[in-house]
């Protein structure tokens, strides 16, 4: 419940504080006093989007605060726990507002900055505000829809709905969007299988064109590596006139032989023998290489025929050779792709008729219970109508189910032919009778305002026990009704009061004597500035406050007789 709200420097006011108390609380004053200007403080505190003009003028920021107490608010501290935000002393919670003239904004909880999208969040756990024309929603079909929702409680129904409907829009999008690009993808295809086929039939394996580009560079020089070997075997050892070979040979010997007369050679010998070990062995490897090479002219037209139909298939895709076969697995993955997209086609058609199945029995369900909870909802309604001076009043929630056609193609429902919605497939008309002969019809047709104010106030009042919040807030709510009827109203609100913490703005006596608590709104001015005020008013201002609500200005006996006659009813 709301324990304290703190407001400073907001519009015409410079400084409040304002302890709340359960049960019931009616706030009065004069017209123009700023009876409401809590419920907008409150307002901003809750998430409400702010304006430069409610910093007082000539101050730099308004900077409001609301006090809540949590204890049996399991939802509430569940939010503030999840958040991290819980107080230090955890039965309490306070959200705090500061807006700067500039328009900028700072929100608070328990503290602790916070995104104003969180204030929204946990003030909907914490308080519901009912403003004065809120009765003007329900005739719209979307708050209807929502009223029997609420008194119905079917949170599991609506989700399953919801979880279809959406999933069904999502592939209805997908299978959309690839149906209209089946002709470019046929046109890919086509394309991407002529490049498939011919590069499977080249069938270039992995690191080969590097084996190629090698061979066929030796095939092609053959002849000078032929020859060069040759004169470089001549030269280390076949010439018998003269080569490297023999006569290093007898060179080493030589030294080797003076090296035992002198050791100072011996390294010279040394290395002489080695080199002539390593030259020995070039000369064999060479000979090997020269034993090996063969003018083969009909391997290397295979050679030089791969070779070249590697370069033309990377210049045609206009990439390097070595990246062909890379290059060809791409095209395999996106052709693949292509074919998959056909598939998929086929499953998200048999994926969307199955989801249909799912969504309209669930749908169906949801209509069995809104059907059930419309009836009992009509008949409570009804009899309050019938309290609050509609001694004719009858009240009718219609529910009619849209009715699917098998023959629907999946994406009808984009063209307006098959409603698949989130909400159901139910059109909800709340429809009144007011008058004895007169048939049902939709409110907005046979209903006055002060009518429809009537009937969202039974609503409210009916719907309480379903809101999880603990506190109501009724922003003059009770506008155009009068004599008994407003009566019924304030017994009406104080009932509601005995399970949760109401807080009515109200400017009629028969409303205002129903509270366990009576707040009384004031202005003054010195001509130049305008300041607003808030009292709680004690046993004997009640009585004065509400016999001038009775009679105005001139405050008789009469009327302070009434007042505590209201009072002690």
């Amino acid at each position: 419940m709301l324990l304290q709200l703190n407001i400073q420097n907001f519009a015409i006011v410079r400084s409040l504080d304002i302890d709340w108390q359960a049960g019931m609380t009616t706030i009065t004053g004069e017209t123009g006093a700023g009876k409401s200007i809590a419920i907008d403080a409150l307002g901003l505190c809750l998430g409400d989007r702010a304006t430069t003009n409610i910093v007082r003028p000539n101050c730099k920021k308004a900077d409001l605060a609301a006090t809540f107490e949590t204890k049996k608010n399991k939802m509430a501290k569940a939010w503030l726990k999840k958040h991290e935000l819980l107080a230090e002393h955890d039965s309490e919670c306070i959200l705090r507002r500061v807006i700067s003239a500039e328009g900028r904004s700072k929100s608070y909880i328990n503290g602790s900055q916070v995104p104003l999208v969180q204030l929204k969040e946990i003030g909907q756990l914490l308080i519901n505000i009912h403003g004065q024309h809120d009765h003007q929603l329900i005739v719209k079909a979307n708050q209807q829809c929502r009223l029997l929702d609420n008194f119905a409680n079917h949170p599991r129904l609506l989700s399953e709905v919801k979880h279809y409907a959406q999933q069904w829009h999502k592939l209805n999008k997908e299978l959309e969007m690839l149906q209209q690009s089946k002709q470019q993808r046929e046109a890919e295809q086509q394309l991407i299988q002529y490049q498939v086929t011919e590069l499977d039939e080249f069938s270039l394996q992995p690191d080969e064109f590097t084996t190629l580009e090698k061979d066929y560079k030796r095939h092609s020089n053959a002849q000078d590596l032929l020859d060069s070997t040759l004169s470089s075997l001549q030269i280390l050892s076949e010439n018998d006139n003269f080569n490297i070979l023999d006569s290093l040979r007898e060179c080493s010997e030589n030294i080797s032989s003076i090296a035992r007369v002198d050791n100072q050679l011996n390294d010279v010998a040394t290395i002489l023998a080695d080199t002539l070990i390593q030259l020995d062995e070039a000369n064999n490897d060479l000979k090997h290489y020269y034993q090996q090479l063969e003018l083969d002219p009909q391997s290397y037209a295979i050679i030089e025929e791969r070779y070249s139909t590697a370069l033309q298939l990377a210049k045609k895709h206009q990439l390097s050779p070595e990246k062909l076969v890379n290059f060809h697995s791409e095209l395999k993955q996106q052709l693949a792709s292509i074919s998959g997209d056909e598939t998929r086609i086929n499953t998200i058609i048999e994926e969307l008729e199955l989801t249909k199945q799912h969504y309209y029995e669930s749908a169906a369900a949801l209509s069995a219970s809104r059907i059930k909870s419309a009836q009992s909802l009509s008949k409570r309604i009804s009899k309050s109508m019938q309290e609050l001076n509609m001694p004719h009043g009858q009240f009718y929630i219609a529910v009619e189910s849209n009715k699917l056609q098998d023959n629907h193609t999946p994406n009808d429902c984009n063209k307006g032919k098959e409603p698949i919605s989130t909400n159901g497939a139910d059109n909800i008309s709340f429809q009144v009778s007011i008058n004895p002969g007169q048939a049902l019809e939709a409110m907005h047709k046979v209903a006055s305002g002060g009518e429809l104010s009537r009937i969202s106030l039974a609503m409210q009042v009916i719907l309480a026990d379903k809101v999880i919040t603990p506190t109501l807030i009724f922003d003059e709510v009770d506008v155009g009704i009068s004599g008994p009827t407003a009566a019924m109203v304030g017994k009406k609100l104080q009932q509601l009061s005995k399970n949760t913490q109401v807080i009515c703005v109200t400017h009629l006596p028969q409303v205002a004597c129903k509270g366990h608590q009576q707040l009384f709104v004031s202005k003054t001015t010195d001509g130049e500035l305008t300041e607003t005020h808030v009292s709680e008013l004690s046993e004997s201002n009640r009585v004065k406050e509400i016999a001038r609500l009775l009679a105005g200005d001139k405050i008789s006996q009469h009327s302070l007789a009434n007042a505590q006659e209201l009072l002690a009813s």
